[in-house]
Order: structure tokens, then C-alpha cells, then sequence
């Protein structure tokens, strides 16, 4: 065994976002384990860190977008806005850090090249990118869904004299004051960028690639009323985020949309809009929106309707108007319509007038058109969940890479252990949750500690999930996504992002409280499909 005080620990964390930041003080801090967190930034934050383009925040609320175990530096924040920007939710991820003692046991600027088991010790060995070595008992991936960026690929971008970019990977020191803008992408950071871009830029060009519903973000701030009401009922308010179907924080629908009349729909629609928010408007609404055709039709009615009513120009209208089912991750941010009446933005439609290709001065479109550009934007997304494991070389038993473990598509057990990888655990790993995600991290982090504290107080080594039940919540995530409408439209949601990738079940479509029911009938059931054993050399591979 190797015994070294300095590299050697009960525990390592990969990632030091909403899911590291918690998993470091639930091991470290309450399981009493001796634990290091490494994350390749030069600070905390996860993708907070790395997202700092013009317009950042989140989307979901933000009594919701924060951690509910740590009450104490809730009650010392300013909740006013109601939805958090990118500067402010990373100053509340370093006040946790700092509040919890955390960052002594958190190593900046290393990236893990490399997590091999030992099968005859049972532990990890990590090399970093620095080339240092670090051994371990626990692994535990806390790297995100969404940070390795995709860049698509586009011919002449050795041409381009101007400046490129990617949305998550924005320099600090970037401005767009003065500047010819473009942009690819219109999903939910598009659409913020787009806004913020427009006012800031001498003129923005949208490269729409496939049109977006979106619905307005409602208003900035909330009263003082409504911060001293949830504060007061914070654990009630809470329980009822765990026990929702999106963890966003607002009562979910149980009306379906083609159970009243039309006049009745329209005016739920209208209220909604009004309100604001993206996730608000797809269930709260009705409860079908996102497995009934007629009802998403008629939502999608509507917001086309407010697009034609909102945008000036009828050309520019229809090119903004989705075609495809309302079944992609939804979005919001306020004026993005709006913003196609300012002088200084034009839009083109991509699947009509494709790019041809970058040029010395910008982006040539195959209707002859050079669009000149200072910058160019890559507003494009992330390889989902897989990404970032494709990252490092990651080997299980016998030497089988997480890759090849996952050369159909990526799979685990209830998204947090994968077979032939013992000792190892995912945060957010394939088909946890579809939900807003720090409830969903926090369920997470707690059954992983609550396993990781049981086999510690039964001496028990190597915890290992099976292939069957792997297999099988493979199956019961795969037939939970075919009921609703969301497979039906390509999206990154089902890692259709990628050129030449086929789609794949990557998240858990039965909502946040039906998760929590599974790990908590797991967890009672002794860990069922997994198996915990003192001796190594008897685990079936």
C-alpha cells in the first residue's frame, strides 16, 4: 500500500464547480476523511468560473440556484436579483468555499491527465498535469455536464484575421465596444449573449442554426417581502424543491392543456409569459407541454404568435419562428425578439443560407454575401456529461477505459457509478436528473457520502455497482425519455451537438422527486446493485 502523508488520501475530487465544492465538505468535513479537490482552474466555480461572457447568469431562479445545506451563507447574501449573474454566483461559491475551511484542501491550475485502479491494493492513482502522482481509496468526478466547449468545425478558419471565441472560454479582458460581432448559437447562453452583445457592439450578426423559443426572463429583482418569506420558511420551501419534478422552485402543473378551453389556455399562456422564466412557462403552464403533441403545439402556437407580434420585419419574423416541437431544454432572457428591431443586428438563417466558409475579413455565406467581422463568437455548446471524461484516461478492472466502457453511449447507475470502475463515483453523472441542478447535485452528494460512510463503518474496501443495474437503469431512463417529446427534437440534451454523434439518452426524465424515491429505495434495500465486499479479489468484473 502506498502511505504517503503528502499525496496519499482517503478521497480525491475531480472539479471544484457546485458539485466539488459540496462533495470536498460532505467527505472532508462531516465523514471526518482525508480528502484533496483538483480542478485545472486558477480558481473556484466550475463552469462559473470559466463562463464570463456579456450577459452571463442563470436562467433558474435564484432562491433555487444555490445550495440549501448551507443556510448560514444564504442569510448573509443578497438574493435581490432575481436571477444570479455570473459575478455574483461566483463570489457565493467562494464565500462557501472560505466558510468551510475548504480551499487549503483544494489544488488550482492541476488538471488530472489520468485515474487508474489498482486491483490488488484497491486505490486510484491519479497523474496530473503538472506530472505529480496521487493515490487514493475514493474517486469521485465532480466535472460537470457542460465544460468541455464544442467548436463546430467551419473551412478558412486559418483565414480569419479577426479574433475567435468560445462563450466558455471568454477572456476577461475581452470588449465588444466598437466592434463587428458575430455569433453562432442560439441556445440558452445565445440568447443571453445576444442581448447583452447588441448593446455593446458596433453591429452583432446572429448565424441562427435552428430558431428558439424563448420566453421573456420576467423581472430583475424581487421585494424585500418576498427574500424575508423565504427565508422564513426556507426548510418547507426546500422540501418542496426536493419533492418537484424540476427542483425549480414554482408550483408544477397537474392540468393538462387540452382540459380547458381555448380562451382559458391562452390566458394561462399569457400569465405565464408575463411572469417569466423558461422552465415556469413548459410546466407550469400545463403538465403536458412536454409529452403531449397537442399540447406543446398550442404552446408553440403562442409563442410564435408573440414572436410575429414582436419582431418589426416579417422576413426576420419567420426566420425566428421554430418549426421543430417546443422540446429542448427551455429559455429565457428578457428582449431577445426585441432585440432584431435595433439597426445594428441582422440575422441569418443558417439552414436557408448556409456558411461557406471564414474569410480574411469574416463570414462568406453560400448566397455570396461576406459578413465583416472584428469577432466571431462561438456561442456553441458543450460535449454533454461525456465530455470531460473524454478528457482523461480513466481505467477500471483489467485495464478497460471509461471510454471503451462507453464506445455506444455513456451509462452508470443511477448517474453516480459505473460497472468496472470500483471506488469510483460521478456527481451528475450519464442519466441522472433532468432538473435544475444544484438540488439535483445536493441529492447526489448526499447518497454518495451516506454509501461512502456506511462501507466505511462496515471495513469494507471496494464498492462496485454491477453491469445488470447499470444495464437496467440504462433501460428505465431510456423508456422514460421515449414518453415525452424531448427525443424528438435534436438537441444537445441528447448529445446531438456533436458531428456524427446519434442520439443517446443522457439524463433521467422522471423528475427530481422520483430520482430521490429511487436512491432513497436503493439505500434502504442496502444498496441494491451494488456490491460492497472486504475482499477485492472475489468482486465480479
Amino acid at each position: 500500500m502506498i502511505d504517503n502523508d503528502k499525496t496519499h488520501f482517503d478521497a480525491i475530487v475531480i472539479g471544484t464547480g457546485f458539485a466539488g465544492i459540496y462533495m470536498l465538505h460532505k467527505l472532508r468535513n462531516e465523514l471526518g476523511l482525508k480528502v484533496r479537490a483538483f480542478d485545472k482552474a486558477s480558481g473556484v466555480g466550475g463552469t462559473w468560473y470559466w463562463n464570463k461572457y456579456p450577459g452571463a447568469r442563470a436562467d433558474t431562479e435564484s432562491f433555487v440556484y444555490r445550495y440549501s445545506f448551507d443556510k448560514e451563507t444564504s442569510e448573509g447574501w443578497d438574493w435581490r436579483n432575481r436571477y444570479v449573474d455570473q459575478p455574483e454566483m461566483l463570489g457565493y461559491l467562494q464565500a462557501v468555499v472560505d466558510r468551510h475551511g475548504l480551499a487549503k484542501d483544494i489544488q488550482l491550475k492541476t488538471g488530472i491527465d489520468s485515474a487508474v485502479f489498482d486491483e490488488i491494493h484497491h486505490i486510484w492513482t491519479l497523474t496530473t498535469s503538472t506530472g505529480e502522482l496521487f493515490t487514493a481509496r475514493y474517486l469521485v468526478n465532480a466535472v460537470g455536464v457542460l465544460s468541455k466547449i464544442v467548436i463546430p468545425q467551419i473551412p478558412g478558419r486559418d483565414k480569419f484575421q479577426g479574433q475567435i471565441v468560445h462563450t466558455g472560454a471568454w477572456p476577461a479582458d475581452l470588449s465588444l465596444e466598437g466592434k463587428r460581432v458575430g455569433v453562432i448559437g442560439t441556445g440558452s447562453t445565445g440568447v443571453q449573449f445576444i442581448c447583452a452583445a447588441s448593446k455593446l457592439a458596433l453591429h452583432l450578426t446572429v448565424f441562427q442554426r435552428s430558431a428558439q423559443f424563448c420566453v421573456p426572463a420576467g423581472s430583475r429583482q424581487v421585494s424585500e417581502a418576498y427574500v424575508a418569506e423565504y427565508k422564513n420558511n426556507f426548510e418547507q420551501i426546500w422540501d418542496g424543491i426536493r419533492n418537484s419534478r424540476i427542483a425549480c422552485g414554482f408550483e408544477e402543473s397537474g392540468v393538462s392543456a387540452m382540459s380547458v378551453s381555448e380562451e382559458e389556455r391562452q390566458k394561462v399562456f399569457e400569465h405565464h409569459w408575463e411572469i417569466g422564466n423558461g422552465f415556469r412557462f413548459m410546466f407550469g403552464t400545463f403538465s403536458d407541454i412536454a409529452v403531449d403533441p397537442a399540447a406543446n403545439q398550442a404552446a408553440s402556437d403562442f409563442i410564435r404568435a408573440k414572436i410575429r407580434q414582436i419582431v418589426k420585419d416579417p422576413e426576420t419574423a419567420r426566420k425566428l419562428c421554430p418549426t421543430d416541437l417546443y422540446a429542448k431544454r427551455p429559455v429565457c432572457t428578457n428582449d431577445y425578439y426585441e432585440t432584431y428591431n435595433l439597426p445594428n443586428v441582422s440575422l441569418v438563417s443558417l439552414p436557408e443560407n448556409p456558411i461557406k466558409e471564414l474569410t480574411a475579413n469574416g463570414v462568406l455565406t453560400e448566397d455570396g454575401v461576406e459578413h465583416k467581422l472584428d469577432l466571431l463568437v462561438f456561442a456553441t455548446g458543450f460535449e454533454t456529461v461525456e465530455g470531460s471524461y473524454n478528457q482523461m484516461e480513466i481505467r477500471g478492472r483489467g485495464g478497460e477505459t471509461l471510454q471503451h466502457h462507453w464506445k455506444d453511449a455513456p451509462s452508470s447507475y443511477l448517474g453516480v457509478a459505473t460497472a468496472g470502475f470500483p471506488n469510483m463515483f460521478m456527481v451528475l453523472g450519464p442519466n441522472s436528473a433532468f432538473s435544475n441542478l444544484p438540488p439535483s447535485i445536493e441529492s447526489q452528494v448526499e447518497w454518495i457520502g451516506e454509501l461512502i460512510g456506511w462501507a466505511e463503518g462496515e471495513s469494507t474496501p471496494v464498492i462496485e455497482t454491477t453491469r445488470e443495474a447499470e444495464e437496467a437503469w440504462t433501460a428505465t431512463c431510456k423508456e422514460i425519455a421515449a414518453y415525452t417529446l424531448f427525443p424528438k427534437v435534436k438537441s444537445w440534451i441528447f448529445g446531438e451537438n456533436i458531428d456524427g454523434r446519434s442520439s443517446r439518452v443522457l439524463f433521467y426524465f422522471g423528475g427530481l422527486a422520483g430520482y430521490r424515491a429511487k436512491l432513497r429505495e436503493v439505500a434502504d434495500a442496502d444498496y441494491e446493485g451494488f456490491i460492497l465486499h472486504s475482499d477485492p479479489s472475489s468482486m465480479v468484473a
